[in-house]
């Protein structure tokens, strides 16, 4: 507990008053009831409206589009993911047996989950301070280094089609494995005459997303 509480005042900038909202915030549902869905659901709104806030402040002259795309790279399960690694979360992490086993630890789901219930935690522990001070922390790097709002792989690709006089990226999914509460999807993405790639994710839309990316890889 002690080891909990030094890890969270180190990576989260913030001394737990209610210790058990965090060790909620990194519990699974494979181990019970009492997991991190409900948490998550909270933080997910907290970090949209704190990045939305931010960089509304930070690119004064952006339109509303370039601002979307900037926003939902940043909230992105993916980014999320990120963060979490760079907190080294895994080994915090309570899952369940099957869960464990199958190495759910590593999935950008679960990790991106959990970024986002300790966000709620920290909302509700020590308030939108608490919050907004972490993230700007964490996301830091990720605002101030993109001098050009990104596109979503998927959009890019679309793109690139388009002016290149193609027919529009088509997405198949080709496989799915592993258990039911943690299934890994393949996707291929093909453009006719061009080339295909294939990816896998947790769901459909990062297994696409993934396929996107290796196929502008292929056409840089």
């Amino acid at each position: 507990m002690e080891r909990l509480e030094a890890w969270l005042e180190e990576k989260l900038g913030h001394r737990p008053v209610n210790l058990g909202l965090f060790e909620r915030a990194l519990t699974h549902a494979s181990h019970g009831e009492d997991n991190y869905e409900r948490l998550e659901f909270l933080g997910d709104r907290v970090l949209g409206f704190t990045i939305a806030d931010w960089l509304y402040g930070l690119f004064p002259d952006e339109p509303e589009g370039k601002l979307s795309r900037r926003l939902n790279v940043l909230v992105s399960r993916g980014t999320c993911a990120e963060i979490a690694r760079e907190l080294e979360v895994a080994p915090h992490l309570t899952l369940g047996k099957q869960a464990l086993a199958d190495g759910a630890f590593e999935s950008d789901n679960i990790l991106g989950d959990t970024v986002e219930s300790l966000i709620g935690a920290l909302w509700l522990d020590g308030g939108l301070e608490a919050a907004r001070r972490f993230i700007r922390a964490a996301w830091a790097d990720r605002v101030d280094s993109r001098d050009k709002a990104p596109k979503h792989p998927k959009s890019a690709l679309q793109e690139w089609a388009a002016a290149n006089n193609r027919k529009p990226p088509a997405y198949e999914i080709v496989g799915r494995s592993g258990p039911h509460h943690a299934p890994t999807f393949v996707v291929k993405v093909s453009i006719k005459g061009v080339g295909d790639a294939e990816a896998e994710g947790l769901n459909k839309q990062e297994a696409e997303t993934a396929a996107a990316e290796a196929l502008l890889e292929k056409l840089a």
